[in-house]
C-alpha cells in the first residue's frame, strides 16, 4: 500500500525535527539530524541549513509493515506558502504539527483552510509538550474553537477509552444504535474510525516531543493503522505535477504523483489544453532526500520525477483527471529587479523565467514602459532568499526595489467589447461580453459562439488568448480579475487569417470593453486576529480604524481581549511591529491573506502610479480595419460603426 503524507506547521513548531524522528524510527536514516546543527536530512539546500528554515518541499521514502510512504516536508514560513500549497495537491494524508507552547498561530489557520480546500484527511500532533509553558488541554481547546470540533484525542488503539468510543459512535448511525444497545466491538469501531478519518469527519490528535523523541513511535503505530489508500494500477496512466526543478546541468525535472496506471521510461505523454504536446519520458527518478535512484517503471501511488518533459507546470494534470489546479496562495507584493547595466537584460529575464517555472507564483513580468523586470512575492524574507538563489545558481548579483502592493482591477457593470485586426493580408474579429464576477473568482469563460460563425479551432484559440496572460486594466495597468468573459461571435478569413491575428483581436476586444464601463481598483486584504491585554483594547480599536480596517465585537476573557477583523495589506503589513512596541512584547497579531476587495484609497493610488492607458504599447483599445488595400486605425469609441459581424447579446 502506497501513501503520500505531508508534514505541515507554522514556522518553528518542530516540523523538520518531527520528520527526522519519523525517518529515524522507520530506519530510513541512520542518524537524526537537527535544524540547529544544520544537518537535517530534508533541509537539503545550503540556504535552508544556514537560515534554519525549510524553503523547498523535499521528499523522503520509508516503509512500515506493508506500507510504502512518501513523506513531503513542506515550508512553514508564510513567505514560502505557495511552495507548501503545491505539495498539498498530491497528499493522501497530512500531519499538522502544532506547538504545545505557542498553540495555534496565524499560519496554522492558513494551512488548515488549505487542507479543507483540498479535502485532505489530517492528523494533529501537538509537539513540544516537554517545554515549560506547554499546555496540552489548552491547545486542544484552541483546535476545537478555531479549527474543528471534530478533533479526537487518541492515546492508543488498544482498549479504546469510553470518550473515543462515544466520539466515533456519534458520527456513525449504525454504530450509535449498537453502542446504545450495549453491542460494542472494538475492531468494528476502529474500521469505522479509519473510514471517518478518510472522509474528514474525524481528525485524530496525538501529542509528544519530537526533540526528546517522546510519542513518535506511538504516533507512527497509530497513524499506520488508521490510514489506507486505493490506487488502481490497471487503469490508464494519470498523474498530477506538483513541483519543477532544474539540476546542476540545467535539465528540467518534473515531479509527479501517479494517480492511476503505470509509466515506463520511453513512454510518451500528451498534455496541454488539447493534448497538443507529446513528449517522451527520458528517465524516471525516485528521490530520497538529495539522492535519487533511477527506475524503469512506476505505478499508481508512486511519487517520482522524470526528465524529458519541457513545459508541464505545477498543478497540471496528466491523463483523465478532471482539471488542473489553481492555487490559493497568491503574492500580494511586487518588486523590481535591480542589476548592473553590464548584464544583458534578456539573459537576466531568461534566468528569472527558469525560477518562475519552478515557482509560478513569482509571475515574472517585463514592463515595457518602465523597462524593468518585476516579480511577485509573498514577503521580504522571500526576496532575501531569492537574491541568494540567483547568485548561487546563475552567478548573477541582483538587488530588489522596495516591496509594493500588487493591485488588481475589475469592472462594476456589463459591457460588450469588439476587437478587429485587419492590416493588409491579416484578418480577425472578436465579440466579447464582459460581466462582473464574484469577488476572488478571477477570470472565467463561457462560449456562446456558433460553429457557423467561427470554427471550433478558432473558438479555442480565442479562449487560449484570454487565459494566456494577465491583461492590463485601464486605471493603473494592473491585472484585471473577477470578470466573466463570454465569446459571442467572431469572424476569420479563409485566406488572410494568420497566427496571431486572433490574439490581436481578442486583446483589443477586452480593452475596448473596459473603456465602456466603470472600472474598480482592488487591493489585497488581511483577515487579522489581535491578542492584547484589556488595557490596550481602546488603542487597538483606534488603530484599526486609522488603518481603514473593520472589526468584530471584541472577545474578552479575564484581562485579555481578542479582536478579529479585516483590513488592507498596505496598511496592516507593518502593524505587528507597532503592537510589539506599545504592548512591550506582550501583544500579538496573526495576519491571513483574505482575498482582494475595493481599494480604500483608489484615487491616491491611481494618481501615484500615473498609468497612461494610451501609452501602453502592449494593449490598445482601438481596432485596425482595411480599406482600399491599406489598414487604418479606428478609436475604441467608433469601432462599433465599422465591425463586420452582426452584434449578439
Amino acid at each position: 500500500m502506497k501513501k503520500t503524507i505531508g508534514i505541515l506547521a507554522h514556522v518553528d513548531a518542530g516540523k523538520t525535527t518531527f520528520s527526522e524522528q519519523v525517518l529515524y524510527h522507520t530506519k530510513s536514516i541512520r542518524n537524526r539530524g537537527r535544524v540547529d546543527h544544520k544537518n537535517s536530512f530534508l533541509d537539503i539546500n545550503r540556504l535552508e541549513k544556514e537560515r534554519g528554515i525549510t524553503i523547498f518541499s523535499d521528499q523522503a521514502i520509508f516503509e512500515i509493515d506493508d506500507s510504502k510512504y512518501y513523506l513531503i516536508d513542506t515550508p512553514g514560513h508564510i513567505d514560502f506558502s505557495s511552495e507548501m500549497e503545491r505539495a498539498l495537491s498530491i497528499l493522501d494524508y497530512a500531519i499538522l504539527i502544532i506547538s504545545g507552547v505557542e498553540g495555534i498561530q496565524g499560519h496554522t489557520e492558513t494551512i488548515w483552510n488549505l487542507l479543507i480546500k483540498y479535502n485532505i484527511p489530517t492528523f494533529f500532533f501537538i509537539n513540544k509538550i516537554d517545554r515549560t509553558g506547554a499546555d496540552l488541554e489548552k491547545v486542544i481547546n484552541e483546535i476545537n474553537e478555531d479549527l474543528t470540533s471534530n478533533i479526537c484525542y487518541i492515546n492508543t488503539l488498544e482498549n479504546l477509552n469510553e470518550e473515543v468510543i462515544e466520539f466515533i459512535s456519534e458520527r456513525d448511525d449504525l454504530l450509535l444504535e449498537r453502542y446504545l444497545n450495549g453491542d460494542y466491538n472494538e475492531e468494528e469501531w476502529i474500521i469505522s474510525l479509519k473510514k471517518l478519518i478518510k472522509e474528514n469527519k474525524i481528525y485524530p490528535c496525538l501529542s509528544g516531543s519530537a526533540l526528546q523523541d517522546e510519542g513518535i513511535d506511538n504516533f507512527l503505530r497509530i497513524f499506520n493503522s488508521l490510514t489506507f489508500s486505493n490506487y488502481d494500477e490497471n487503469e490508464s496512466f494519470s498523474g498530477r505535477v506538483y513541483k519543477i526543478r532544474h539540476d546542476d546541468n540545467g535539465t528540467r525535472i518534473t515531479f509527479i504523483k501517479a494517480l492511476s496506471g503505470s509509466l515506463k521510461v520511453r513512454d510518451e505523454i500528451s498534455y496541454g489544453k488539447n493534448n497538443e504536446i507529446t513528449e517522451k519520458i527520458s528517465s524516471i527518478r525516485l528521490y530520497n532526500g538529495n539522492k535519487f535512484t533511477t527506475v524503469d517503471k512506476v505505478t499508481a501511488g508512486d511519487v517520482f520525477a522524470v526528465t524529458g518533459l519541457s513545459s508541464l507546470g505545477a498543478g497540471e494534470a496528466i491523463g483523465n483527471l478532471n482539471s488542473d489546479i489553481s492555487f490559493n496562495m497568491v503574492p500580494t507584493l511586487m518588486s523590481k529587479v535591480i542589476f548592473d547595466k553590464s548584464y544583458n537584460v534578456k539573459d537576466v529575464l531568461k534566468y528569472f523565467r527558469i525560477l518562475e517555472s519552478e515557482d509560478p507564483a513569482l509571475n515574472v513580468m517585463w514592463n515595457e514602459v518602465l523597462q524593468e523586470i518585476q516579480v511577485s512575492i509573498m514577503g521580504k524574507i522571500q526576496l532575501e532568499v531569492l537574491k541568494e538563489v540567483v547568485e548561487e545558481r546563475f552567478n548573477l548579483k541582483v538587488e530588489f526595489g522596495p516591496c509594493e502592493i500588487m493591485y488588481k482591477e475589475t469592472i462594476e457593470n456589463t459591457a460588450y467589447g469588439y476587437g478587429h485586426f485587419e492590416p493588409l493580408k491579416h484578418y480577425a474579429e472578436v465579440h466579447l461580453k464582459l460581466e462582473p464576477n464574484d469577488r476572488d473568482k478571477g477570470i472565467t469563460f463561457e462560449n456562446k459562439c456558433h460553429a457557423d460563425d467561427l470554427t471550433t479551432g478558432n473558438q479555442n484559440l480565442i479562449k487560449t488568448h484570454i487565459f494566456e496572460r494577465n491583461h492590463h486594466g485601464i486605471l493603473t495597468g494592473a491585472s484585471i480579475t473577477d470578470i466573466k468573459i463570454t465569446l459571442l461571435t467572431g469572424r476569420a478569413h479563409n485566406k488572410h487569417t494568420e497566427g496571431g491575428d486572433f490574439r490581436e483581436a481578442t486583446f483589443r476586444a477586452i480593452r475596448q470593453g473596459l473603456e465602456k464601463v466603470e472600472n474598480i481598483l482592488l487591493e489585497p486584504y488581511y483577515k487579522f486576529k489581535i491578542d492584547v491585554e484589556l488595557d490596550y483594547m481602546g488603542r487597538v480599536i483606534s488603530d484599526i480604524q486609522r488603518l481603514n480596517g473593520t472589526f468584530n465585537p471584541p472577545d474578552t476573557k479575564l484581562n485579555k481581549v481578542t479582536i478579529t477583523g479585516r483590513g488592507p495589506v498596505s496598511t496592516f503589513m507593518d502593524y505587528s511591529a507597532e503592537i510589539l512596541t506599545f504592548t512591550k512584547g506582550k501583544g500579538s497579531i496573526n495576519l491571513i491573506f483574505d482575498g482582494y476587495d475595493v481599494c480604500h484609497n483608489s484615487e491616491e493610488v491611481i494618481e501615484r502610479i500615473g498609468y497612461n492607458k494610451n501609452a501602453d504599447i502592449e494593449y490598445s483599445s482601438s481596432s485596425i480595419f482595411c480599406s482600399k488595400g491599406q489598414g487604418f486605425v479606428v478609436p475604441w469609441n467608433e469601432v462599433e460603426n465599422y465591425i463586420h459581424c452582426e452584434r449578439k447579446e
